[in-house]
């Protein structure tokens, strides 16, 4: 067997337990379900700089929770909003923008004994996302997060984003399933305890604050849990390919910064199945294909699992059918952006500001800019 092959076999094999791993907990998951719990008054935050014609849909959208909510986005500008929905002007100077939209809500609106919850105007929130991102706190955690799912992709760039966080190692599911020590969160939908918010004070020059929050949390010994209702994120056509590849992009180079040592997972882990398979393909071993495609019937199998946990609003027959396909899609789009983001590593461009990332995700202004389009 000559050394290339022995490389391909031995990194098929380890990429095969990995997700053999996920799978048999995923296995043992069931899709999780609300408690009843009491249904204490929200105070439901939403930050946005500019909302967009679809996330000013999501902000018009009702939301059936029994309970006692208010909801205010939180903007520079004020949008056209429903009745019942309030506005409250910032427009704060921290590079983290989404952050100082939050501190200062909190400085600026009584919470009281309210809980406080965080969630991205992109996010279409239901009654149910909101019960499920409060009952952790009640029951003694100090954040709570929900994984965030894509819908209504209508696009191959929609359906490549929907892929990756839906159907894919990188799915907060799987994640949530196979972190050891702080748990990987996305910050899309949060329930912010009071220990919480102390230290989101500490994060307006962080990017990736959703990650370093739960670091620091889990530092202090307290819990992080995931709601049992996902965030849908509703995409309908992305267009362009740069929408995904930009923000997950960006992402790695988050991820280098925060996590160093699970940057190189990406592509040996979460995105090994075409680099694998074109290596199998170049060296014509029967061995290495064989083992390839027992690989690629894992993913499957893993995609397939995922999709009953994670959509239980679609029709069950579609879902399968994207799970089986899309998941590779969503590991191009990984693997192309972890490629991308080696460029400049170390640096980050957002909201038109290149920052150069510090360990732990503090950003340092970068003068003169690397480039002063969009990140």
């Amino acid at each position: 067997m000559s050394a290339p092959v022995l490389v391909g076999v031995a990194w098929a094999v380890l990429a095969m337990g990995f997700s053999a791993v996920a799978l048999f907990r995923l296995m043992r998951m069931r899709r999780m379900l609300a408690s009843p719990v009491a249904r204490p008054a929200v105070l439901l935050l939403r930050p946005v700089d500019a909302p967009t014609p679809r996330e000013l849909e999501n902000l018009a959208q009702p939301i059936d929770y029994a309970g006692p909510l208010e909801q205010v986005v939180v903007s520079p500008y004020r949008p056209r909003l429903p009745p019942g929905v309030s506005w409250l002007p910032s427009d704060p100077p921290s590079p983290n923008r989404k952050v100082g939209h939050l501190l200062y809500a909190l400085e600026a609106l009584p919470v009281g004994e309210r809980v406080v919850l965080a969630v991205d105007a992109d996010v279409a929130v239901t009654g149910a996302l909101v019960e499920g991102l409060v009952a952790p706190l009640l029951q003694g955690a100090a954040l709570s997060t929900a994984a965030p799912t894509p819908v209504d992709a209508r696009d191959g760039a929609g359906r490549s984003m929907a892929g990756l966080l839906r159907y894919t190692h990188h799915s907060f599911l799987a994640l949530q399933v196979m972190s050891a020590g702080a748990k990987a969160i996305c910050g899309k939908a949060l329930g912010l305890s009071p220990s919480a918010m102390e230290e989101l004070k500490l994060l307006p020059d962080h990017i990736g604050e959703d990650l370093e929050l739960s670091k620091r949390l889990h530092a202090r010994g307290l819990r992080v849990a995931l709601s049992t209702a996902p965030a849908l994120v509703p995409l309908g056509a992305v267009g362009s390919w740069d929408v995904p590849l930009s923000r997950f992009t960006r992402w790695m180079r988050v991820l280098a910064s925060h996590r160093p040592a699970l940057f190189p997972t990406v592509p040996l882990l979460f995105t090994p199945t075409v680099p694998l398979v074109l290596l199998a393909a170049l060296l014509g071993s029967p061995l290495l294909s064989f083992t390839v495609m027992a690989l690629v019937g894992l993913r499957v199998l893993l995609a397939l699992r995922l999709s009953a946990l994670s959509a239980p609003h679609e029709e069950a027959t579609r879902g399968r059918g994207r799970a089986m396909t899309d998941w590779l899609l969503g590991e191009l789009l990984l693997l192309t952006a972890f490629v991308v983001s080696l460029g400049r590593q170390g640096t980050v461009t957002w909201r038109g500001h290149t920052y150069a990332l510090l360990p732990g995700g503090r950003m340092v202004r970068v003068w003169p800019e690397l480039t002063g389009g969009p990140g």
